[in-house]
């Protein structure tokens, strides 16, 4: 593990820290916000992150769209790619949709992060946007605006409302390992998978077809643990098991890190000022 902090209480916790603790770092956004007094531009991510690594036994830890570097996953133990803003069109060579909002600067981060964590065999959960940011790693695409797919916004009913979808998984992948044959979890999204990239596969999939889950085809095509989903497990606090399977691979024997590839990598570069 790479925690090496000694046993202690943390603050706001009722359990105490061990030197075992798994770190789990969460991508966050870089970007205005308010808070007290304040109106500033702030690194931030929704507590329900924190709370729910913290409650599966993680120690959580942000890590913001600005001055990262691909050693920074050596200090931690699991990276979750979370949820944001849409993925830049371009990134898959696409022009953009008019309702497509991104964030080029996060996708830089999170992009290299993959790239690093991927070198490292570091497990991985991606997050909505995090799913759709391993997509476009692999070289797939994205329907940059679902209700023109399907006709409704139910997965994005309105601003700050999450929609509810049920997912049936794939039998016999690590999906249905983890979730069971079907669930219902909170949704929050316009953009959705298309064509998917090399090395991956679907094992999840709502009642219109569309793409919920994501996983390696094979055990060759990604070192290391991985898992994504479309939809926000960290909102849904009765169901702890995508967040709990992240931490939990985090202490299994395959998973410790690959050496660090000394070739430069396109991905492993420090993402613009923002």
């Amino acid at each position: 593990m790479a925690s090496n902090d000694s046993e202690s209480m943390p603050h706001g916790t009722d359990a105490p820290v061990s030197t075992d603790t798994p770190v789990i770092a969460i991508s966050c956004y870089q970007q205005q916000a308010a808070w007290g007094v304040w109106d500033a531009e702030a690194a931030l991510i929704p507590a329900d992150y924190v709370r729910m690594v913290a409650a599966c036994g993680g120690i959580p830890v942000l890590l913001p769209p600005h001055g990262l570097r691909p050693a920074v996953l050596d200090r931690v133990d699991g990276l979750i790619l979370a949820g944001g803003a849409d993925v830049d069109a371009g990134a898959y060579g696409q022009p953009a949709h008019p309702r497509t909002a991104s964030q080029p600067h996060r996708d830089a981060s999170e992009l290299m992060l993959l790239e690093a964590a991927r070198a490292r065999a570091l497990p991985v959960l991606g997050i909505c946007r995090g799913m759709q940011v391993i997509n476009v790693f692999a070289g797939g695409t994205l329907h940059q605006h679902l209700p023109e797919v399907i006709d409704h916004s139910e997965y994005q009913p309105a601003p700050g409302v999450y929609g509810e979808v049920e997912v049936d998984t794939v039998p016999g992948t690590l999906a249905e390992a983890v979730l069971g044959p079907r669930l219902t979890a909170p949704c929050y999204h316009h953009q959705g998978i298309d064509r998917l990239g090399a090395g991956l596969k679907a094992s999840g999939h709502n009642a219109e077809g569309l793409v919920e889950l994501l996983e390696p085809e094979s055990a060759g095509d990604w070192p290391g643990w991985m898992l994504a989903v479309q939809w926000h497990p960290e909102h849904h606090t009765e169901d702890e098991r995508v967040v709990q399977a992240l931490v939990d691979a985090t202490r299994s024997p395959t998973a410790s890190r690959l050496p660090t590839p000394t070739t430069p990598n396109p991905h492993d570069t420090q993402p613009p000022r923002h």
